[in-house]
């Protein structure tokens, strides 16, 4: 199936999503590394509120231009690197769509299916596409402490996508799909 979605998306939508769908995104995301996810799990309360966003595993290459940021580039990074914050940061933000390339772990899997939530994957190498999806950048936290790729930025976005469920909130995952079916 493909969907069109408008953020924030309620649960009831996300519980719908089944791995193989394709997903086009409109409203606000938020970008999120390493560095990123320690800092938001670290801070008592955010700028922001990630509950109404979709999280996009990037860092972004932005450059200001006559004091507006614009986004050269916004490809997926790696996500398994996030692993190892990413299902208490579900459960602490009530995230409910994560975008990233090369999919996530066992840890992530439960927190999908217990918090309803999915995992998206966008090609990588795409990051200049990517960027032709984002209207506006909205703001950005925490840029001098932890540089331009770190940071969290906020972008607005129209049709980001497409994006291939990856993982769902039905405990599927296409990665363990293929791996199964592999022939070592």
């Amino acid at each position: 199936m493909e969907y069109h979605l408008n953020l924030p998306v309620n649960k009831n939508e996300i519980k719908k999503l089944r791995v193989g769908d394709i997903l086009y995104l409109s409203g606000t995301i938020f970008t999120s590394r390493d560095a990123g996810h320690k800092k938001m799990l670290d801070v008592s309360k955010l700028p922001f509120k990630p509950d109404d966003m979709a999280l996009f595993h990037c860092g972004p290459l932005v450059k200001k231009d006559n004091g507006i940021w614009k986004v050269i580039s916004a490809g997926p990074t790696t996500s398994i690197r996030m692993e190892i914050f990413e299902d208490s940061f579900i459960e602490r933000f009530d995230i409910s769509i994560i975008i990233g390339k090369g999919g996530m772990g066992k840890r992530t899997k439960k927190a999908l299916q217990k918090d309803i939530c999915v995992y998206t994957s966008f090609t990588g190498g795409a990051g200049v596409f990517a960027a032709d999806k984002i209207e506006e950048v909205l703001d950005v936290f925490w840029i001098d402490e932890l540089g331009m790729p770190e940071a969290i930025w906020i972008f607005n976005v129209k049709d980001f996508g497409p994006l291939i469920v990856s993982m769902d909130s039905n405990g599927n995952s296409i990665y363990e799909d293929i791996k199964n079916k592999v022939i070592i």
